[in-house]
């Protein structure tokens, strides 16, 4: 951890310890390299613990601010900002890069009556009420242990986060009150807060429309839908932004860690690797990530407007691991989605297309057989990968997945391709490198994932765009050789 002045008392030791953790994994998905994660951190770490420090001994009650948690990844987000103004963007994540001198991020830094609805939503609420909200939903802690760090009743602590949970749609609703609004997302106003506050309401054609094409409305749909699982994304890409999908699916892969699913490594493992520049920790999540079955993977994603229950795989990263998101919400912005929950489902993926042998027994025989019988694996080979692609949420322009491939063998690097069959096209990626030309697709893995023991797993998600159909890719191989898929 970064050099600063030592906790005041054990308490505040946790909570180095655990806020240390946070920012190392948003730092990570930030930058270029687990060395410069590391770097990005530390300065993150102490500039945020600093401020926070100074904002307690100042005259409370002045001024809002963020819980630890989400003030100091904001820290990691701004600290990144002066890299790329300092001309040190060449360390950071490229798409990151795209994002800083993009409008989007302009929003954080912008009139605060134009920054995003969530951010203002969570800033509106009292320090013990943001802190239990952004530890249940978006570090996806256990409740008896958010109970415990914050000294509540572990039996009452489920009905005072759905009162929590309440409160930040009042919130939210405030706030998008507040947003300088044409006539027409005002005269909506009020009907989006009914829709939103019940389970069972339908949107009515024409606020569905109207949400389909006002950027506003629709990130506001999105931070006040009490139910069907949205609030996770809608805090993350409210306060971090870029990666929120991504943060969130590393959050949950570190709950289930701590839990036990799939991840024996203990926290002693956990500072070796760390000093390792977290090389062998990223390996052991990605491997542990494999082995967690279909509706274990399923709740540790948290896409946007879908719920912690739905049935589905998931796997590691972004790792992305989506933020989508991702869930996740670059995260793609909540804008895009519909105001009604989406559905988590797994296609079924077309198998490798095999030679019709009719064809081949028509061929005419070569006039000089080789002397030598060839070694080249033919169709008939057994595939040395297996493939499992997930359709983890999607609305009206835009869906996330993610992708599983078992090896056989070890690896030292590897590449994945496919091919889509509705034109889609990938807007982020998570724990592997794309590259797109036309319907072909290629994963490339990333420095801290190339190396993948025999039988180990690689995982990676990413979030697409499209512009009707939504089928299942097709035509996977694995460095070359086609991957069975199921």
């Amino acid at each position: 951890m970064p050099d600063l002045p030592p906790p005041q008392d054990a308490a505040e030791a946790a909570l180095f310890a655990e806020c240390w953790d946070a920012v190392l994994s948003y730092a990570d998905l930030c930058t270029s390299g687990a060395g410069t994660a590391r770097q990005l951190a530390d300065e993150a770490f102490t500039s945020g613990m600093r401020e926070l420090r100074a904002a307690q001994s100042a005259v409370r009650g002045r001024t809002s601010r963020l819980p630890m948690i989400p003030q100091l990844l904001t820290s990691v987000r701004e600290t990144a900002a002066g890299w790329e103004s300092a001309g040190n963007g060449h360390r950071l994540d490229p798409d990151l890069r795209l994002w800083l001198n993009s409008e989007a991020a302009a929003r954080y830094t912008g009139p605060p009556l134009g920054r995003p609805i969530a951010l203002r939503g969570l800033r509106d609420m009292s320090a013990g009420d943001a802190t239990l909200l952004w530890l249940a939903e978006v570090e996806a802690l256990p409740l008896p242990t958010v109970a415990r760090r914050l000294g509540l009743d572990p039996l009452t602590t489920a009905a005072e986060l759905d009162q929590v949970r309440v409160l930040f749609h009042d919130r939210c609703h405030r706030a998008h009150r507040d947003t300088p609004l044409d006539a027409e997302c005002r005269s909506y106003a009020r009907l989006l807060d009914a829709v939103t506050r019940s389970p069972g309401a339908e949107a009515p054609e024409d606020l569905s429309r109207h949400l389909a094409t006002c950027v506003p409305c629709a990130e506001a749909a999105a931070c006040l839908r009490l139910h069907g699982g949205g609030i996770p994304a809608a805090l993350a890409g409210g306060v971090i932004g870029w990666g929120a999908l991504a943060y969130l699916e590393r959050r949950r892969r570190a709950a289930d860690a701590r839990l036990g699913v799939g991840a024996p490594r203990g926290p002693g493992a956990r500072a070796d690797d760390e000093a390792n520049h977290g090389r062998v920790l990223r390996r052991s999540l990605l491997a542990a990530a494999g082995l967690l079955s279909a509706v274990a993977l399923g709740v540790s994603l948290m896409p946007f407007g879908t719920s912690d229950d739905d049935a589905g795989g998931r796997d590691d990263q972004k790792p992305i691991a989506a933020p989508d998101t991702p869930e996740p919400t670059p995260a793609p912005s909540r804008s895009s989605r519909s105001a009604a929950p989406a559905t988590t489902r797994t296609l079924p993926v077309s198998p490798t297309p095999k030679p019709d042998p009719t064809r081949r027994a028509s061929r005419p025989p070569s006039r000089k057989p080789s002397a030598t019988p060839s070694r080249a694996p033919g169709p008939s080979a057994p595939p040395t990968c297996q493939v499992s692609y997930h359709l983890d949420d999607e609305w009206s322009d835009g869906f996330q997945a993610s992708l599983h491939v078992t090896t056989d063998e070890s690896l030292s690097g590897w590449r994945i391709a496919w091919t889509f069959p509705d034109g889609q096209r990938i807007a982020q990626m998570w724990d592997a490198t794309p590259h797109q030309d036309g319907s072909a697709v290629t994963a490339e893995a990333k420095s801290y994932n190339s190396a993948v023991p025999a039988h180990g797993t690689i995982a990676f998600g990413f979030v697409g765009k499209r512009d009707g159909g939504n089928g299942a890719p097709s035509g996977f191989s694995l460095n070359g050789a086609p991957c069975a898929t199921g």
